[in-house]
């Protein structure tokens, strides 16, 4: 009997020691891509996180806030920016699961003020997907209320039919966000902070952060490195306004490795906002995630998420009956507000998945490159 439980304490030891070894595999693996980036890029604060084969280790740099010095730590809350359209893209197919409604559905259906003019043209999954016809990655500045959006929108002109080209737009996917929260009967940020976010066990997650947890929200900085914060605007909630923590996000995105462990309407919205809608070169658009065959070279990859991409035309090919979500595919979002840079990406395949989250807005491609040669490293054999 004493040999029997030295040798099971043995084995509890060996597994302990097993399982601090890969934890520090994994540190190291982030530590290596990652940390040069704070001198280089001269970022506050960082936390990242990564789930690999059920193994979850958020790695935490730098202060939340220079003036006060309160270190980074796994529950400090960043500005997601776009990143928060994955949630508005999932919000969206929610609706369709519920029978709300349909990606087919147009604008005026909802919005009665909009019927018969052009975006009136386009389908809800055309503005969830940027390819509605042409509007712009932002509203003018003169359209700060309900009304003058309406006013715009009703005096809106195209550059292309709908469906036939891509140009990344707040203003586009907000208002596909907008539409399907009326489906709803409730407003966006209350869906998503009393329905959306909860179903995820989502705890740190908001669109609008209480008084309490203001103590946990990071001070973002902008180039000049004055602090600064997101403002309000038509559509912000459903375009860029969300807020959350390196641990929530990385829960987050293993409910989208493995959404069978939600209820089943939130599960087949995660169906449907991982489908793959329209074609632009090397890039499949869903609703809010940007998808790619693995393995992508990390050229494509900066391609994607380029210039080019989020503030040009492209042309687009609308995929006929939408591709199904697929394991072997790269999924990813950046997102950025004016002090805050953000970066998540997953690889269901691989069953691999990473979160980025930093106080200042990071480039890009320096983001991309970290993350490409952690996740190339997480998905070898």
């Amino acid at each position: 009997m004493r040999a029997a439980i030295l040798a099971g304490l043995f084995s509890i030891f060996a597994c302990a020691s097993t399982a601090q070894a890969a934890d520090a595999d994994l540190r190291n693996i982030v530590d290596r891509a990652f940390r040069p980036l704070l001198q280089a890029h001269d970022v506050p604060g960082m936390a990242v996180a990564i789930t690999a084969s059920g193994r979850t280790e958020i790695v935490t740099y730098g202060v939340a806030s220079k003036e006060s010095k309160a270190p980074v730590t796994p529950d400090t809350l960043f500005e997601l920016g776009s990143v928060s359209k994955t949630f508005t893209g999932i919000l969206g197919g929610y609706a369709v699961a519920l029978g709300r409604t349909t990606l087919n559905d147009h604008p005026g259906q909802y919005l009665p003020a909009l019927r018969g003019s052009a975006v009136d043209r386009a389908t809800l999954l055309q503005l969830g997907t940027y390819t509605a016809g042409g509007l712009p990655l932002q509203f003018p500045a003169d359209v700060t209320s309900h009304e003058r959006m309406i006013d715009w929108l009703q005096h809106w002109s195209p550059s292309a039919a709908p469906g036939t080209q891509r140009r990344y737009s707040n203003p586009s996917i907000g208002l596909f966000g907008h539409l399907a929260a009326m489906s709803l009967g409730r407003d966006f940020a209350t869906l998503a902070e009393r329905e959306l976010f909860p179903q995820f066990g989502l705890r740190s997650t908001f669109v609008r952060v209480p008084k309490p947890e203001m103590a946990r929200y990071a001070q973002g900085y902008d180039r000049a490195n004055r602090p600064v914060r997101v403002n309000p605007g038509v559509f912000d909630a459903e375009a860029y306004g969300v807020k959350s923590s390196a641990a929530d996000m990385i829960r987050f995105i293993q409910c989208n490795l493995r959404p069978a462990e939600l209820e089943p309407p939130m599960r087949r919205a995660v169906e449907i906002a991982q489908s793959g809608y329209a074609k632009i070169g090397s890039m499949i658009q869903g609703l809010g995630w940007e998808q790619y065959s693995w393995p992508v070279k990390l050229e494509q990859l900066q391609a994607g998420n380029g210039e080019q991409m989020s503030r040009q035309d492209n042309a687009a090919t609308t995929l006929s009956p939408p591709q199904p979500p697929s394991a072997s595919r790269l999924y990813n979002k950046t997102g950025a507000t004016n002090g805050f840079g953000a970066y998540v990406a997953f690889l269901p395949e691989k069953n691999v998945g990473l979160v980025m989250l930093a106080n200042r807005n990071l480039p890009i491609p320096a983001r991309v490159t970290a993350a490409h040669a952690v996740l190339d490293q997480l998905a070898r054999p």
